[in-house]
C-alpha cells in the first residue's frame, strides 16, 4: 500500500481543487461515494488522469479512500462548504461590486447606513455577516490562522 505525504499548505489545499474537473471531483465525491472508474468515465478522464487527482485531494487531505469509493475527511467537508460560499459570493459579485460603488461615492457612510445597504442587497446570512464584520473601518483585518509551512 503506497502511502502519501499529506500536503499541509493552503495553497496545496487550493491547487488541487484549481482546475474545473478537479474541482469537479471533489464535488462529486462530497456528494456520493465514488470509485475511481465512475470518477473518471464521468468525467471523461483517463485512468491516469483520475488517479492524479484523487492522489492530489488525497495528500491535500480533502478526501479519504475506503468501501471502494472516495469520501470526504472532515477538513474536506470544510473545504466543500467554503467552496459552496465562494460561489454564493461569485453569483452575487454584481451586489457585491454595487455596494463597493456606493461605499466610494458616498465618503461618510455610517455604519448603519452600510448595514442597511448590505442587508437590502444580500440574501445570504453568512455573506452578510462577512460583510457586516468590519464596518467601521478601523478594525485591523486579521488572518483567520497562520500557516505553519511557506508556500
Amino acid at each position: 500500500m503506497r502511502t502519501f505525504q499529506l500536503n499541509s499548505t493552503i495553497s496545496g489545499t487550493l491547487k488541487s481543487i484549481s482546475d474545473d474537473k478537479s474541482l469537479t471531483m471533489f464535488n462529486m465525491i462530497a456528494l456520493s461515494s465514488e470509485t475511481t472508474d465512475t470518477l473518471a468515465q464521468k468525467l471523461n478522464l483517463t485512468r491516469k488522469q483520475s488517479y492524479s487527482r484523487t492522489s492530489a485531494l488525497t495528500r491535500a487531505g480533502l478526501i479519504k479512500r475506503g468501501n471502494g469509493g472516495y469520501y470526504l475527511t472532515s477538513f474536506g467537508k470544510i473545504v466543500y462548504e467554503v467552496q459552496l460560499l465562494i460561489a454564493k459570493a461569485k453569483q452575487d459579485f454584481w451586489k457585491l461590486n454595487a455596494i463597493d460603488s456606493i461605499e466610494s461615492s458616498l465618503f461618510d457612510v455610517t455604519v448603519e447606513e452600510r448595514r442597511r445597504i448590505i442587508d437590502s442587497l444580500m440574501v445570504d446570512d453568512i455573506l452578510k455577516e462577512i460583510l457586516n464584520k468590519n464596518n467601521d473601518g478601523k478594525e485591523e483585518i486579521k488572518q483567520p490562522f497562520t500557516n505553519p509551512t511557506s508556500d
